[in-house]
């Protein structure tokens, strides 16, 4: 048996229950895998639904074009659909989204224009008014508008409400899900919550978006809307798609517990996610005091961390934005520069001022490549006290023995131990170089 083509294979993504990440939450969780889409995302559900309807109601026609403002995994899911029937695609979107989603976007054929975020939804070069004004000059094309066209949330509740139901035989509790253009969450509850009203529905959102703020007071504040970099979850707006009563909480996550999260959840689960995906589990976790054993919580993991390589799965652009911490030595000494060392014969008048030019208190006593001792400023300066003639000898009549050689997966507890013990400890990266350590290098690292 084969399909007749990719978009064949939308819906129908497996539950797969969590255990490292949510180890201490007491209840089931199992996530809603969307990346089994063949468009990697939960978006590919809305992108069919929608283009069938426009089609059916003769917005969109033969030769037509389509236009989307998108964070990237709408896009996909209508570029994928528009292969299918041989539409043109426009999409506009904004210059926090990853380089991975444009670069996808563009493969799949569509044309990409990047906006400013930091502009407010109504300003002439927003994403959003930019999709508008393009569909509005160019002929035959149709402005999908996701954020406003309902049939977004009834392509949950005809596809990701029903299976989630039937995967799990009703037995769910929870519905987590992350709040954006708002027909996951809707859809897939309004479903949900027609088979049992009982079903808690958990919005996750993210600081610097309204949606909080708006389901609980009922009016947009200005002083909660500020650029953040969570993709794919947060408005500035409320899109027509939301129905506010069939949500019961709204969980703020900050774009780096999100970020850590994700990372968390691919190399403990070994489910690839995307940004979103690590905002989803971890409202899960911050709300773990409302759960009970006999409780299944359902959260949907909406995309592929293939999308985030440059920027959640960059150990550079995490450390920029001092979200990583350090975990073992190595990562310690990823960019240190080149040790510091003097040979056994080496004068002390000659250490005293290698010490001075490179401002630092301590450095490794070097023979062969090897270390055979240690010398440091205060060992300097007692053997000085007692006789100064001690600048003119060798360094081996006064050195110490060598730090202590560790190896590359100490943990930074074990590092931390044993400079309580010791001035500085040596390290043997794999390329055979050897790096020193000091207290000051551990505090900065854990500091930054």
């Amino acid at each position: 048996m084969f399909h007749e083509h990719i978009t064949d294979l939308i819906g129908n993504t497996p539950l797969v229950k969590l255990h490292q990440v949510v180890a201490d939450v007491p209840a089931t969780v199992v996530a809603k895998i969307e990346w089994f889409n063949p468009g990697h995302s939960v978006k590919d559900r809305i992108a069919l639904k929608m283009i069938e309807e426009a089609e059916r109601k003769g917005w969109l026609r033969p030769g037509g074009t389509i236009i989307e403002g998108t964070s990237g995994n709408t896009g996909m899911g209508l570029a994928l659909v528009a292969i299918k029937k041989g539409y043109r695609c426009i999409f506009t979107t904004t210059d926090k989204q990853s380089k991975e989603k444009v670069d996808i976007l563009k493969a799949l054929g569509a044309e990409v224009i990047v906006c400013p975020t930091n502009v407010p939804a109504d300003d002439p070069r927003s994403y959003y008014s930019v999709a508008r004004r393009l569909s509005e000059q160019i002929p035959n094309s149709w402005y999908v508008n996701q954020y406003d066209n309902l049939d977004n949330r009834r392509a949950h509740y005809e596809t990701t409400g029903p299976e989630i139901w039937a995967q799990t035989e009703g037995r769910i509790t929870h519905l987590v899900a992350g709040a954006g253009t708002g027909g996951t969450i809707t859809g897939t509850a309004m479903y949900l919550k027609e088979k049992n009203p009982d079903i808690i529905v958990w919005a996750v959102d993210t600081y610097g978006s309204t949606l909080k703020a708006y389901h609980e007071t009922g009016r947009i504040d200005p002083n909660e809307i500020y650029p953040y970099l969570t993709e794919g979850i947060g408005e500035d707006i409320i899109p027509a798609n939301y129905d506010f009563s069939l949500i019961d909480h709204f969980e703020k996550v900050t774009d780096r517990d999100a970020a850590l999260m994700a990372r968390e959840i691919t190399r403990r689960e070994g489910i690839f996610v995307g940004y979103s995906s690590g905002s989803a589990v971890q409202a899960i976790r911050q709300l773990k005091h409302l759960l009970r054993p006999e409780h299944l919580v359902v959260v949907i993991l909406p995309d592929h961390g293939s999308r985030y390589i440059g920027k959640i799965y960059n150990d550079e652009w995490m450390r920029d934005r001092g979200w990583l911490r350090p975990a073992t030595v190595a990562d310690l000494i990823s960019t240190r520069r080149p040790l510091i060392s003097v040979s056994a014969n080496t004068p002390v008048s000659e250490v005293i001022t290698l010490l001075a030019e490179h401002g630092i208190d301590q450095m490794p006593v070097m023979e062969a490549h090897e270390p055979v001792g240690s010398i440091t400023e205060s060992i300097i300066l007692n053997r000085l006290l007692e006789d100064i003639s001690v600048r003119n000898w060798p360094v081996q009549a006064i050195m110490h023995p060598p730090f202590p050689l560790i190896s590359m997966d100490t943990t930074l507890e074990s590092l931390s131990a044993l400079l309580q013990q010791n001035q500085a400890v040596l390290v043997r990266d794999a390329a055979a170089n050897l790096h020193i350590l000091t207290k000051t290098d551990l505090m900065k690292a854990l500091a930054c």
